[in-house]
């Protein structure tokens, strides 16, 4: 990318990140739509498959990716939040965007937006006008399915514009209360707004009141349903190097033999929730069988999931995940107690306000020997000695200590991972997580590339 470009692509992101950002909401598709209908419709262009739920969306959609491309099919993916790029949200061929696409594609709605800037009460939010581009670029790419996470609920979110083939709704918890509702049932009922008539419902495994707001809304509109435990599922796993061996339960039949190069039964359970969507999207079923097999296990072989459990150092072991909420941090630690032979681990902790902090950290509690609690660069991010103060609740002041600087941070967990007694016998390790956004600033970090 030369200078030029570098440029045009930082002018872009500065004009889209000086909209409301993702954490202030006004729920309305009305500017969304009034923006689609001035591009021609472009979600209209293309069979969607959508994908909501709390936790396991984006390596969901990823594996959805995957498998679809694995049939040859021509894919555009939108996924949200970005661990590095802004790019990465707008995925064609497998591939983020180029620069020159981004910012072309940018350039070709920026009229429309300003028209609707203008018309409404509020501007168009970062978020809604990333739709927008996506909905845009994979139009004209054109892609032959787009796969399409919500970034946020489901009935209100910009991307339920579009009216979903296959609807994907992963695991339902607890998690941004203040927008979506203040129990799982009402969460779910929000999500369930993804499921439309004509579509097809696949339903990941659900706490029941959650489970009973989809099947309602699904009976409402009078689709068919695939679920979890009944319709498809994990039949069987076990531990592999460098992931799991897994047998599925599909639409159409088993899968077996099947590498997963990701960790933990979460990742298991999103597999089969990917597979079944598939195989609702070509029409698969009990009476056509299993769609191809060694197709199958190729594509899921191939599958990565940056940020989620993902290995980036060794001696000693970094571990980042993006884990934010009580539910996505149980689902880490029950796989890296699975999957790793830790005999001392040290996490390395930066939260968001909002999010249930003293949750998360209990659950760390389980398998961190200490923490070491600091903070992201983003507006939202709670300060490290609030976290901090929270964190000396949960596992006492001698196992806590603050580092606000992330690097810092990371550096002290390090040095505390290798000043551990077992070091030599290569069981110790450190975890950053806590939000998408330390994720993402850590994978930088540990790269080499500047933040």
């Amino acid at each position: 990318m030369n200078s030029s470009s570098t440029g045009e692509l930082a002018r872009v992101e500065s004009e889209l990140l000086a909209r409301w950002p993702e954490s202030r909401l006004e729920p309305s598709l009305t500017r969304i739509s009034a923006l689609v209908d001035l591009l021609g419709n472009p979600h209209r262009a293309m069979p969607v498959i959508q994908v909501a739920g709390t936790n396991g969306k984006t390596t969901t959609a990823r594996m959805i990716d995957e498998l679809l491309r694995g049939f040859g099919l021509r894919v555009g993916r939108f996924t949200s939040p970005h661990l590095e790029s802004m790019r990465e949200r707008i995925v064609l061929d497998g591939e983020p965007v180029s620069p020159e696409r981004f910012v072309e594609t940018y350039a070709d709605i920026a009229p429309y937006v300003q028209m609707v800037d203008a018309a409404g009460e509020h501007p168009m939010s970062f978020f809604e006008v990333m739709v927008g581009m996506a909905y845009a670029l994979f139009a004209d790419a054109p892609v032959d399915v787009a796969v399409i996470e919500v970034g946020m609920g489901g009935t209100w979110d910009a991307t339920n514009v579009a009216d979903a083939r296959v609807a994907v709704v992963t695991p339902v918890a607890m998690d941004h209360a203040e927008y979506l509702g203040s129990d799982v049932a009402t969460i779910a009922g929000e999500k369930a707004g993804i499921i439309k008539a004509d579509s097809i419902a696949v339903l990941a495994h659900q706490q029941p009141g959650a489970l009973d707001a989809l099947i309602r809304r699904a009976v409402e509109v009078d689709v068919v349903v695939a679920r979890e435990g009944t319709e498809f599922g994990v039949l069987e796993r076990r531990v592999a190097v460098g992931g799991q061996q897994v047998r599925l339960q599909g639409l159409g039949g088993e899968y077996d033999e099947v590498y997963l190069p990701l960790f933990g039964a979460h990742q298991a359970q999103n597999a089969a929730t990917a597979l079944a969507a598939v195989e609702a999207f070509l029409g698969a079923g009990a009476a056509t069988g299993p769609i191809e097999q060694e197709t199958v296990r190729a594509a899921l072989g191939a599958v990565r999931s940056p940020g989620r459990l993902e290995r980036v150092r060794t001696s000693p072991t970094v571990l980042i995940d993006a884990a934010h909420n009580p539910a996505g941090m149980t689902a880490t630690v029950e796989a890296i107690r699975e999957s790793f032979d830790f005999t001392r681990l040290i996490g390395v902790v930066g939260a968001v306000r909002g999010k249930d902090v003293a949750g998360m950290l209990a659950a760390l509690e389980e398998i961190c020997a200490e923490v070491v609690i600091t903070q992201n660069s983003a507006e939202r991010a709670l300060p490290a000695d609030e976290l901090g103060a929270l964190a000396v609740d949960v596992f006492g002041a001698d196992r806590v200590s603050v580092s606000p600087r992330l690097g810092e941070a990371i550096s002290e967990a390090i040095e505390l991972a290798e000043a551990g007694p077992d070091d030599a016998l290569g069981g110790s390790g450190v975890l950053v997580t806590g939000s998408v956004i330390t994720a993402g600033e850590a994978r930088t970090l540990l790269s080499g590339r500047r933040p």
